[in-house]
């Protein structure tokens, strides 16, 4: 049975230039300047638009000043790293990447971690516990969506948990390893594994997407 557009949604986690080389003081990921083109190509098979974007601020209590002090236990029960500070509206590194829509022209768009205590990366709950609900799964259910494309930054940390998420909220998900990049190529393969594991689908060209996204 081939799956009609309007059952398929794509999601754009966090493709924000904080995490990418156009701001190497932030969180550059290598290559995530780069995926532009397959976040739009996947928006191009889906009826439905979603995204989503850190937005910080820079006194945060999770906030260190040097990148040697970053991924050490906070202590704090929805914020469970340090991290250097990154995607602070005003900035630049809060910006989408160039080639994609602002966040208005989305059908449904989230902003997430704006509370200094809360420092979620998956995009379907403001907290670390899967509490509070940003309402994204609850749009796509109503939109009747089925099966969800994946991409965005970085893929070890926020995409990884927001498709487990999805997956867990009963929703399919496939993920388009073309439109993300990783923090550590050890963790982006991490990622993959827990989400095959989860059953995800992973695609690694824009044909076996296209081929995964309706069948």
């Amino acid at each position: 049975m081939t799956l009609a557009k309007t059952a398929l949604a794509s999601f754009d986690v966090d493709a924000q230039k904080s995490f990418t080389p156009l701001c190497p003081n932030e969180l550059p990921v290598a290559g995530g300047d780069q995926i532009g083109a397959e976040l739009n190509y996947m928006a191009s098979l889906a009826g439905h638009r979603v995204g989503s974007k850190d937005a910080h601020t820079p006194y945060a209590p999770w906030v260190v000043t040097h990148p040697s002090e970053m991924m050490k236990p906070t202590g704090l029960v929805h914020a469970d790293l340090t991290w250097v500070s990154h995607c602070v509206p005003g900035t630049d590194g809060f910006t989408l990447l160039d080639e994609l829509p602002t966040p208005y022209d989305y059908d449904y768009f989230i902003w997430k971690g704006v509370e200094p205590d809360l420092h979620p990366y998956g995009a379907c709950y403001h907290d670390l516990h899967d509490k509070l609900s940003t309402g994204v799964i609850e749009y796509l259910k109503a939109q009747g969506v089925v099966r969800v494309l994946v991409g965005g930054l970085a893929l070890d940390y926020c995409v990884k948990t927001t498709a487990l998420q999805l997956l867990k909220a009963g929703l399919e998900v496939v993920l388009h390893l073309p439109a993300c990049r990783g923090i550590s190529e050890e963790g982006g393969v991490q990622a993959v594994n827990e989400l095959l594991k989860a059953g995800a689908v992973i695609s690694s060209t824009r044909e076996e997407l296209a081929a995964m996204a309706t069948r």
